[in-house]
């Protein structure tokens, strides 16, 4: 059982920091603290018959090295100077315990360096790593540590707090020395409240240096107060005993030793406390606080972790949304005419013989279908009302102005520190962006971002997330690139998206003969194809117009693209001039005959300029949030698993 919770617990200390690292959480400062408790207090201890560790604390020149000395019955550490003399941590147990290699890498293992022995009092008040000394006087079973001061500064700046914070949080019970000056002293005994409870409960002893005039209810009632200040309404339980030393000029100038007293009736004298430590029970206790609040803390930080990835997964799918609407308008006005006109000569390309035959003859068989292919000649000839007709458009010059427009959206959407998108809940992506919305703020303080914008009582949102850290580099490389170039570049290629591509090709093809395939007699004999394929060219160029509406009522072909690139029921209404004319069935027929047709190019080309987006734009970006989300999912997958295991083995 033993080895399952240090492994489990081994595997949380890894993955917890990584997903945080991995994600970018806030929270990494405290993951560190996290750390190293588990590197200090579980992973090299989880053995209860590691020695109890007293670590002897409190504020400038309270007299802690003067215990110190006194406890081991030796002048070791220097007393009498100035408020922050010392500068390391001292270390004292039985000669017996440093002899172990083991115990002491364990030992030492929260300070992040082996010891040296001291050999000059004076090396102590040079800022270093720690140093130990044997000590016969103390029992086998306890360590004891003299650190420096932790008040010693000013402004939130301490001289020595991190030497103090690393001997403290490896401690297993602490001895608070306080002075009548400082015993209300709020910000000190936060700290040290904070090194007692705030992962794990650990115990104390408390010694009061106060004048000899003080009687034990003064002395009791100001060392209840910093109990409290500790503990709050646990500190009966956690103070292990009370103890009073007298002001003494010649304690003061390390000629004696202090004099403990204890203040309670209950209390033993402070050497015989400390020998009678069951130091089992002790860190038995101690290692189930510690690891419940261990687990508690990786709870936070997994919830945390999650927030995070949601918040990636968000910012993920709202680029692409964007990405996509992006790639509809580069694609608002493009003639469709070249890909009739291939179509026909694929058509045409294989037909049977004998309509060949019939083709080189001139003849136009069957009677209702001379009459539907001259009605569509005679619109075609007939002269289009001034007033009605719009100029003659140069396709090439619309096309890189649609381009432009949409690459240079798309790139600050990119590059920005938040991106919005405009959707509505009948588009399956953006219903789950609004379900992860909600989901992201209720487990958030910070209520700011990201949020959705009602438009308008049909549905219309618009949707706001930051930028997820995940992907700050690749924007910065983004920013760093000479945006006009790109953009020359990209206009360059324009020509892809008229280019009949070998995809397109292959799938007119299929399609033809699939048509093929479909036709029943009679319609094999008509070819009625023939006759419409060679109208349709010959009006004007096909034009159209893209939205995620169903253009109810328009007039035209219209062509439904389910599931284009995060675009829910994307529509192509193709105006075709040659049909205005033309019977609701014949009309009814051309749809049927050119809607495959169209929904081939346009599905080809949506894809020529999605690749063209993420080459350009969008790729780098789209990738770090992808890789990140998937490694992550992985990570969180091992920390539920391992938190589960830590929880069951700990269970009675």
């Amino acid at each position: 059982m033993e080895q399952l919770l240090k492994d489990s617990f081994t595997k949380l200390r890894s993955d917890i920091p990584r997903i945080a690292d991995s994600l970018f959480c806030p929270n990494r400062q405290d993951i560190a603290a996290w750390s190293g408790i588990i590197d200090g207090k579980l992973l090299t201890r989880l053995s209860p018959d590691f020695p109890t560790m007293a670590t002897i604390c409190g504020g400038g020149s309270s007299g802690k090295s003067t215990l110190f000395n006194s406890l081991v019955g030796e002048k070791l550490s220097p007393v009498g100077g100035r408020a922050g003399m010392n500068r390391r941590a001292l270390v004292s147990a039985h000669s017996a315990l440093f002899n172990q290699t083991e115990f002491v890498a364990a030992l030492f293992e929260p300070f992040g360096c082996l010891p040296e022995p001291l050999k000059d009092q004076q090396d102590l008040t040079v800022a270093g790593g720690p140093f130990y000394v044997a000590s016969d006087a103390l029992p086998q079973n306890l360590i004891l540590v003299d650190t420096p001061d932790f008040d010693t500064g000013s402004q939130g700046i301490y001289t020595n707090r991190e030497v103090a914070r690393q001997a403290l949080e490896a401690s297993d019970i602490l001895i608070y020395v306080f002075t009548n000056s400082n015993y209300n002293n709020r910000e000190n005994t936060d700290y040290i409240s904070r090194m007692l409870t705030s992962i794990g409960m650990r115990k104390c002893f408390l010694v009061y240096r106060v004048y000899p005039s003080f009687d034990e209810a003064e002395v009791l009632e100001h060392a209840a107060t910093v109990a409290r200040n500790l503990y709050g309404r646990d500190s009966d339980h956690c103070v292990l005993g009370v103890y009073r030393t007298d002001e003494d000029n010649e304690v003061a100038a390390g000629r004696q030793h202090m004099n403990l007293r204890p203040v309670r009736n209950k209390d033993l004298s402070m050497m015989n406390a400390l020998g009678a430590l069951d130091s089992r029970k002790l860190r038995l206790e101690l290692l189930a606080s510690i690891m419940e609040d261990v687990l508690i803390k990786a709870r936070e930080f997994l919830q945390q972790a999650k927030i995070s990835r949601d918040e990636l997964g968000l910012y993920l799918n709202a680029m692409q949304l964007a990405q996509s609407q992006c790639v509809q308008e580069a694609l608002q006005h493009f003639p469709t005419d070249r890909v009739i006109k291939r179509f026909a000569e694929i058509w045409m390309s294989k037909d049977p013989p004998h309509v060949r035959a019939m083709r080189t003859a001139g003849r136009i068989i069957d009677l209702p279908f001379r009459i539907l292919f001259s009605a569509a000649r005679q619109i075609i000839k007939k002269p289009p009302d001034p007033a009605g007709v719009e100029p003659q458009i140069d396709f090439s010059d619309k096309v890189k102005e649609d381009l432009l427009q949409a690459l240079n959206s798309m790139y600050y959407r990119a590059v920005g520190s938040e991106i919005s998108v405009s959707s509505t809940l009948k588009n399956p992506l953006a219903r789950l962006l609004f379900k992860t919305v909600e989901q992201i703020r209720a487990g958030k303080d910070n209520r700011q971002r990201p949020f959705v914008e009602t438009v308008n009582a049909q549905g219309a949102l618009k949707i706001f997330v930051s930028a997820h850290p995940v992907v700050a580099d690749e924007q910065e490389k983004l920013q760093r690139r000479e945006w006009k170039s790109v953009l020359q570049s990209i206009l360059s290629r324009q020509e892809v998206i008229f280019e009949l591509s070998e995809g397109i090709e292959k799938e007119l093809n299929d399609l033809a003969d699939r048509f093929r395939d479909q036709m029943d007699f009679m319609s094999k004999i008509r070819e009625t194809f023939s006759a419409f394929l060679n109208v349709v060219p010959a009006t004007a160029a096909i034009t159209y117009i893209l939205s995620t509406g169903d253009p109810v009522g328009a007039a035209g072909i219209k062509v439904k693209l389910t599931g284009m690139f995060g675009l829910h029921d994307l529509y192509a209404l193709v105006a075709i001039p040659a049909t205005s004319g033309l019977k609701k069935a014949d009309q009814n027929q051309l749809d049927a005959m050119l809607g495959p047709i169209v929904q081939t190019w346009l599905s080809n080309k949506l894809a020529d300029i999605h690749t063209l987006f993420e080459q350009e734009i969008t790729g780098g970006i789209i990738r770090a949030a992808t890789d990140a989300l998937a490694s992550s999912q992985d990570l969180i997958g091992q920390i539920e698993i391992n938190l589960d295991s830590c929880e069951k083995a700990m269970k009675p």
